[in-house]
């Protein structure tokens, strides 16, 4: 397969629509500052009992706003009545279209000295046209999670290339019929995303005011003949994941990996605690031998909004847990997530692995080293969108039997036409 070369470097997302200012500095409160603060995942609470506890001047109080589609949803209606938080947990895929409708405020000023904290890529997560809308908290490096027990009673190797997936996924529905190598279903948008992006696709860039789309890219359709090849010859299978059958078939040790990031293992778990012991994780395989640069699959970033009052403090506070090494131990130990900051994954290495795969004690490193050769998904203004019309044009084409390219062209279209609609300057080519 032909795979154009990996494009590198800080993702630029210039002018999209208006970026909001840097905003004024607070004016010296009378008594302490209070900061109003978005979050959702476990161990918040005392992620904030510990800083309040060492800021008198300065106290957070916690709202739980639930996570993904719905917390940005919230927070846009929020911000659109002038009442968001001070401070909000966003996930990466949807911080552009949130600084589209001018929500998070540039906080350039106030956290440019944190910026060696994390990797380039990490870092331009939260970046565009040069400012910075956020601190980044967790990333999901793309791995690749198997059950290293089975991958060696049927005596198939694991893969470190996607040509080699293939030849696995051959191997293991021959040696047992009843078994599959993996699942990925048109939900699975970010996958797709992710494993276009480690092939060299981008499927949102801009240059100055103009965007380009390219989800359906070269390397893009191309990804899309791949999978599609191994679905139509049974190698893998496209129904839904975490239902009652696919669980069941993780707990039988039927299912024999998920690619998708670092964070899967507490996913696994949840649904098959028994199974712990039999899983190891391996880097994500290689479109082309030797490169070794994958994509973030999810994450978040803590952003100060346009309605802080406090925006210094607000900044202070998301520096301090995703910076510092007290904020990088409350990651790890209470909130079970992989920090963004080099320095928070250098503290994971010392931390036990995950207890699915406890025989595992290099998991934090090879995470690690992963995560330092991660590159970014480039998301545009309109993700929902499109991974609404990706999932239905993908599932059309598998019921069909369509090209599986089709459900990228489509998702392209949709979300072209809808970019030019609402007001950007979109390039044809």
């Amino acid at each position: 397969m032909r795979i154009r070369p990996l494009v590198a470097g800080a993702a630029t997302v210039a002018s999209l629509a208006v970026l909001s200012g840097c905003g004024a500095a607070s004016a010296d409160p009378e008594g302490p500052v209070t900061l109003e603060y978005w979050a959702w995942p476990a161990g918040s609470k005392t992620v904030v009992d510990e800083w309040n506890a060492a800021n008198p001047d300065i106290q957070v109080k916690l709202s739980d706003a639930g996570g993904g589609d719905e917390s940005s949803q919230k927070l846009l209606t929020a911000s659109r009545a002038g009442n968001a938080p001070d401070l909000a947990l966003v996930e990466y895929t949807t911080l552009p279209s949130l600084i589209v409708a001018d929500v998070p405020l540039e906080i350039t000023d106030y956290v440019g000295d944190v910026q060696d904290a994390f990797t380039e890529g990490t870092w331009a997560q939260t970046t565009f046209d040069g400012a910075v809308f956020g601190v980044p908290q967790d990333v999901g490096p793309m791995a690749l999670v198997f059950r290293e027990d089975r991958f060696e009673e049927l005596g198939v190797p694991v893969p470190t290339t996607w040509e080699e997936f293939r030849e696995a996924a051959a191997a293991v529905k021959e040696a047992d019929p009843d078994s599959v190598i993996t699942s990925l279903p048109p939900t699975e948008f970010g996958f797709f995303a992710g494993v276009a992006t480690q092939a060299g696709g981008q499927w949102w860039s801009v240059n100055g005011e103009e965007w380009s789309v390219g989800i359906a890219d070269e390397a893009s359709l191309e990804v899309a003949d791949y999978f599609e090849e191994l679905a139509t010859e049974g190698l893998i299978q496209t129904e839904p994941l975490l239902t009652p059958e696919y669980n069941a078939m993780v707990n039988a040790g039927t299912m024999l990996s998920w690619p998708s990031a670092v964070w899967a293992p507490g996913v696994i778990e949840s649904v098959a605690p028994d199974t712990a012991g039999s899983w190891a994780m391996a880097p994500l395989p290689q479109w082309t031998p030797g490169d070794t640069a994958v994509a973030y699959q999810g994450g978040s970033a803590l952003v100060v909004t346009k309605d802080s009052e406090h925006p210094e403090e607000a900044a202070k506070f998301a520096t301090w847990l995703n910076a510092s090494e007290e904020g990088n131990t409350l990651l790890l130990d209470e909130q079970s997530l992989y920090p963004a900051s080099s320095l928070g994954q250098e503290m994971a290495e010392s931390n036990d692995p995950p207890t699915l795969m406890p025989q595992q004690d290099d998991f934090y490193a090879v995470s690690a080293d992963i995560s330092a050769q991660t590159v970014p998904v480039t998301w545009g203004p309109n993700v929902n969108l499109a991974k609404s019309v990706f999932e239905d044009e993908l599932g059309k084409a598998i019921r069909n039997g369509t090209p599986w390219r089709d459900a990228f062209v489509a998702t392209q279209d949709a979300v072209v036409a809808d970019m030019k609609e609402t007001g950007f300057a979109v390039s044809d080519g």
